[in-house]
């Protein structure tokens, strides 16, 4: 394979400009008294050659879809990416001196409120999965000839989610993906044994992995080349570099790692500007190409093909209404895509999987993978995504989902397998924590659809609804209540009974509605009448509604949910009628772990059946 040969002031270009980013990378962080200038230094030649010689991008528009993708997993050197766009181009270079103030985006680690960023970083071991996203999407649905990067520092490969991505990104062939792994010894006392054991590794899971000196600018430059003309597989570069390479007294330092030069500054900066030919070197990256390129797409005002058809009375289960909405929006909309990990069955996502396979995506049972490339499949708005698994198995990936809410995604989660509902599968395979979690991302919106009309607007809604949405749904059939055509919209409850007479008004969703329908009939037989309110969603919650009708009851509420007491509706409703007089709440919830048994039976075993829900309507009353 022939490779690229670079004339001899190109090289030196390079290599000046190299330099330049580490004096950047200097003079930013003393600014800031902080940040991370040795690791940013192993990287300097590998961004240096990214960006002058290698990557293909539109500095007018940075997130432009058809312009290659660098995601910076190693997020701490986010001081030489800053440098490397700032000598670019895109920005003064003056502005690095702003690193890490309160007013500027130039954060300690990168996040989309920059332009030229996609992903939030910093969070070890992620970038890979939301790299191999993008190169998935780029490969297989863009079909278009934009490159994926990815650089990972070495202390990364500890984390699990790194073999989750690289088992992905090889199944998958993407051969537009290049992870440079920055081998810098931070983590490595044998580096030479390590690296060859480390290929060995990579060789066997399918990349195509080459062992580099990560400071050769020509080696650098062949070894893109060769990744660029590989087929069939993904490329690894596993580049040999030294933190604080090139810094004087300071290279190879462990303990310099983590923070500024301090007084070592000036001396270090002289001596790289001595290393410098030309100090007014200036190169400016590739430009996009006029072929190959990204299709424009619409995500917006997407839609059900068709609308909900269904009788009042049927018993249709909340997750199979999802994979059926699932299909329909995916009918309406061609960059509709799904993601399971090993689940669609009963999760319903088969349904999509059935009617458009090459939108579904298989990640298998590796659920912090699933996240991170549902995160990368969304950005630059190429997909809308939906994520779907167990409900509790989100729990194995919430700081991916975290990540996920600082990098500005839309993904949308559907947690199937929701509370004691489930029966006889027992605690570990039972959600009763996963309104807790989705409730404390910032930004989201956690639909909870009682019935499968509901669950079918639920899923149309969460396709139009910026941020991270979660959509719960139940195992068990529900009796539908909604009519075909009832209107939705986030954040607006419904009032499903009530009467003039009504003294209590009751609370639930899923499962726990029908138990509060059924508490409300036991409790008319002893002229007690109870109005009963379906919050649809828990976050927002309707809390004009809930106010209204609780002081219209004389403001005894009885709230009951199938999940743990912290952090779910029961403390949704609490917390918004908080700063009202007046109101007496009696909430009822899974008090402990469950065990396996019959669904009813557990219902009422832990304490949030209809039995249950009428004897705490009586004790409320007697207050």
């Amino acid at each position: 394979m022939l490779s690229p040969k670079l004339d001899t002031k190109m090289m030196h270009n390079i290599q000046d400009l190299a330099h330049k980013l580490r004096i950047h990378s200097i003079t930013s962080t003393q600014a800031a008294n902080s940040g991370h200038p040795t690791s940013c230094s192993s990287l300097a030649e590998i961004m240096s050659v990214l960006f002058f010689q290698q990557m293909r991008l539109n500095m007018k528009h940075p997130r432009d879809p058809s312009s290659d993708r660098l995601v910076l997993s190693k997020g701490h050197a986010a001081p030489i990416l800053y440098a490397a766009w700032a000598e670019a181009g895109l920005f003064p270079v003056e502005e690095l001196g702003n690193l890490r103030k309160v007013d500027s985006d130039l954060e300690g680690h990168p996040t989309p409120r920059l332009n030229f960023i996609d992903v939030g970083t910093g969070s070890m071991g992620q970038g890979i999965s939301v790299a191999a996203g993008m190169a998935y999407v780029g490969k297989y649905l863009d079909k278009a000839d934009y490159r994926s990067y990815v650089i990972v520092g070495d202390g990364e490969v500890s984390e699990g989610n790194v073999w989750e991505s690289l088992h992905f990104a090889a199944h998958y062939c993407l051969d537009n993906l290049c992870v440079i792994f920055d081998m810098n010894k931070m983590c490595v006392t044998d580096a030479s044994a390590e690296l060859d054991c480390f290929r060995e590794r990579l060789d066997a899971f399918g990349f195509h992995a080459l062992v580099l000196n990560g400071h050769d600018i020509d080696e650098l430059v062949k070894a893109f080349h060769n990744a660029a003309n590989t087929k069939g597989k993904p490329t690894a570069l596993l580049a040999r570099t030294t933190k604080g390479k090139d810094f004087p007294g300071i290279e190879g330092v462990d303990e310099m790692h983590g923070q500024p030069l301090g007084k070592r500054a000036e001396h270090v900066i002289k001596h790289l500007q001595l290393m410098i030919a030309n100090a007014k070197v200036k190169m400016s990256p590739r430009k996009v190409g006029k072929c190959g390129q990204a299709p424009e797409v619409n995500i917006t005002n997407i839609m059900l093909c068709a609308p909900p058809n269904y009788r009042l009375g049927d018993s249709v289960s909340t997750r199979l209404a999802y994979g059926t909405a699932l299909a329909k929006i995916a009918a309406n909309n061609s960059r509709v895509i799904a993601l399971d990990s090993d689940t669609k069955n009963t999760s319903f996502a088969d349904k999509l999987w059935n009617a458009f396979p090459e939108r579904f995506i298989e990640c298998y049972i590796a659920q912090q993978n699933l996240v991170g490339v549902a995160v990368g499949a969304t950005c630059r708005r190429r997909t809308v995504a939906f994520v779907s698994t167990y409900a509790t198995f989100f729990t194995r990936a919430f700081d991916q989902i975290r990540m996920g809410a600082i990098s500005q995604t839309n993904v949308n989660f559907a947690g199937s397998h929701c509370g004691c509902s489930i029966g006889e599968d027992g605690p570990s395979q039972m959600g009763l924590e996963d309104i807790a979690l989705f409730r404390s991302i910032p930004g989201s919106t956690v639909f909870y659809p009682t019935d499968a009309v509901s669950a079918e607007r639920a899923v149309e809604l969460a396709a139009n609804t910026k941020g991270v949405c979660f959509i719960r749904t139940t195992y068990p059939e529900t009796t539908v209540i909604y009519n075909n055509d009832e209107v939705f919209a986030v954040g607006q409850g419904k009032i499903v009974r009530q009467k003039p007479s009504d003294e209590v008004l009751l609370i639930g969703a899923g499962v726990t509605l029908y138990e509060c329908l059924a508490a409300a009939e036991q409790l008319e037989e002893d002229c007690i009448t109870a109005r009963v309110l379906d919050p649809f969603t828990v976050k927002p919650l309707d809390l004009r509604l809930i106010v209204k009708h609780g002081k219209l009851c004389g403001g005894r509420i009885v709230v009951v949910e199938d999940h743990y007491q912290q952090g779910g509706l029961g403390e949704a409703v609490l917390s918004v009628i908080a700063v009202y007089r007046n109101f007496v709440v009696k909430h009822l919830y899974v008090p402990t772990v469950p065990r396996s048994g019959p669904p009813a039976v557990l219902l009422d075993m832990f304490g949030i059946s209809a039995r249950n829900i009428v004897k705490a309507s009586h004790a409320i009353l007697k207050k």
